[in-house]
């Protein structure tokens, strides 16, 4: 087990990173706040609580080598978007219709069920001319902010900015350059894994407690769809 960890809860981390992000800027100009991962909802409902500012989440799912299921070449974005490791596939020789074929199913089989398990079926907040802050626990190889950066872009956002509380130092250099604004805690050169720097582990959430949080959260902007409609 590992004992040094940097945070024990995704909460006690986002509380930290709330001290190093643009608050009265993001509350002036309403921003959204966009977690990228059911681990990220913790924190962003309590950065959202926090600023009065709505958040939702974008999905994306990690797209695999042929026979590897531990290798991430690719991840495809609710939106479609698509960021490749371009360097592992064309060492792999792996064909970019395996590629294309596999973000199309990562999408209808994955992306579209947690649409409607976790937004009801709802499309994606409203980013036009929005300034949007996306969020995650950590950022290792940074193709998740990518594909989400891209989303953000294909749906007209304002400005992207990025936080998390730990990143890869080589992953932070590149993102940097794509971004409107970075927002991390520590930059790490030998980054391990995201989940070796916190406590709690991203296995640990189950469904039922991300469920909990949004219904119960009239920050998220599901929720204030579904009630606006009742």
């Amino acid at each position: 087990m590992n004992e040094g960890y940097m945070f024990a809860s995704y909460e006690e981390a986002a509380e930290k990173l709330l001290e190093i992000l643009p608050v009265h800027q993001m509350e002036d100009e309403e921003w959204i706040v966009m977690a990228l991962s059911l681990a990220a909802v913790p924190m962003a409902n309590l950065i959202s609580r926090s600023t009065a500012l709505s958040f939702d989440i974008m999905f994306s799912e990690p797209i695999f080598a042929p026979n590897n299921p531990e290798c991430i070449i690719g991840v495809v974005s609710e939106s479609e978007e698509i960021v490749m490791q371009t360097a592992l596939i064309d060492s792999f020789d792996i064909k970019l219709d395996y590629v294309y074929g596999e973000a199309k199913r990562k999408y209808e089989e994955n992306i579209l069920k947690k649409i409607y398990k976790y937004r009801k079926g709802s499309s994606l907040a409203e980013l036009k001319e929005k300034n949007v802050l996306l969020l995650d626990i950590g950022c290792e190889s940074g193709m998740r902010a990518l594909a989400s950066m891209k989303t953000a872009i294909s749906e007209k956002a304002k400005s992207s900015s990025f936080a998390a509380p730990v990143i890869a130092q080589n992953t932070a250099a590149i993102l940097e350059s794509e971004v409107d604004g970075l927002f991390c805690l520590s930059r790490i050169a030998n980054f391990v894994s995201t989940d070796f720097y916190y406590k709690t582990k991203e296995e640990d959430l189950n469904c039922d407690e991300i469920l909990k949080i949004l219904e119960s959260s009239k920050y998220y902007i599901s929720f204030q769809k579904s009630q606006g409609d009742e």
